[in-house]
């Protein structure tokens, strides 16, 4: 994609982080941009500020109400709106629930909306914030690292069945990023993600390169790919090093006095 001037685009949970961050990109590009967060304020604070349309609400059944604000198309649809909750296997059911509705089936929904379209103009574009917990896992999350990796599968399967059909998809893997969900995320995050942390406008200058690159994957974090490589050719290896990284972490959570 050599241009975004002209395009209408969508970008859910773009009240702040990684969502505002593109936002920005694309206004700055020359896209007309949909805006849309749960905030109403945030949503609005974002749009005021690009020049662009404040759709607030949540981000599986604001699509419709966005591609009429856009004038009854849209180009480009950053599926960005996520929630990092933490947890395990005996977390209620209604956390893992919330994580599977924000983090994998507001993609589907999004895509039941525009796909029609898409496929019959020949084009159309589908971004995914899925985060390098759906390439590798993160530490204490099983809600969100599990939803994630069913966010790259549901990205993957896309862009494998509707290619040939001018569909181009990009999944963003980023590991750590200075903005909310990062400084909500705990001890993991500080021993995981904190220390090489990059910036949301970072994340968009990466999508954009493998937009211009016609590429699938987006790694901000280009060490995430090695990683990725390292658990694929030796799994059992790769599990043994993130096992020392969680007994760290279990360290650092022990009360003081109380050996692990």
């Amino acid at each position: 994609m050599d241009s975004v001037e002209g395009a209408k685009v969508v970008v859910s949970g773009a009240g702040g982080g990684i969502g505002a961050a593109l936002a920005r990109r694309f206004a700055a590009g020359g896209a007309q941009v949909a805006v849309n967060d749960l905030d109403a304020a945030r949503a609005e604070a974002v749009a005021a500020e690009i020049g662009g349309i404040a759709v607030p609400g949540d981000a599986a059944e604001t699509v419709g109400a966005a591609r009429e604000a856009l004038g009854g198309r849209v180009d480009v649809y950053c599926a960005n709106a996520g929630v990092g909750t933490g947890g395990d296997p005996m977390s209620d059911d209604d956390v893992w629930q919330r994580a599977w509705d924000v983090n994998v089936m507001a993609h589907v929904k999004a895509c039941r909306a525009l796909l029609p379209d898409w496929l019959e103009r020949g084009e159309g574009r589908f971004v995914a914030t899925v985060s390098a917990a759906g390439l590798l896992t993160m530490l204490g999350a099983a809600p969100y690292s599990v939803t994630k990796h069913g966010a790259l599968a549901f990205a993957e399967w896309l862009s494998l069945t509707y290619r040939h059909r001018g569909l181009r998809v990009h999944a963003v893997c980023p590991q750590g990023v200075r903005t909310d969900m990062l400084a909500a995320s705990g001890e993991a995050g500080r021993l995981m993600l904190a220390p090489d942390a990059i910036e949301p406008s970072e994340v968009a200058d990466a999508l954009f390169e493998a937009m211009a690159e016609d590429r699938f994957l987006v790694l901000p974090h280009p060490q995430v790919g090695r990683f990725a490589q390292a658990r694929a050719a030796d799994p059992d290896r790769w599990l043994e090093t993130m096992n020392h990284y969680q007994q760290k972490l279990d360290s650092l959570k022990a009360p003081e006095g109380v050996a692990e």
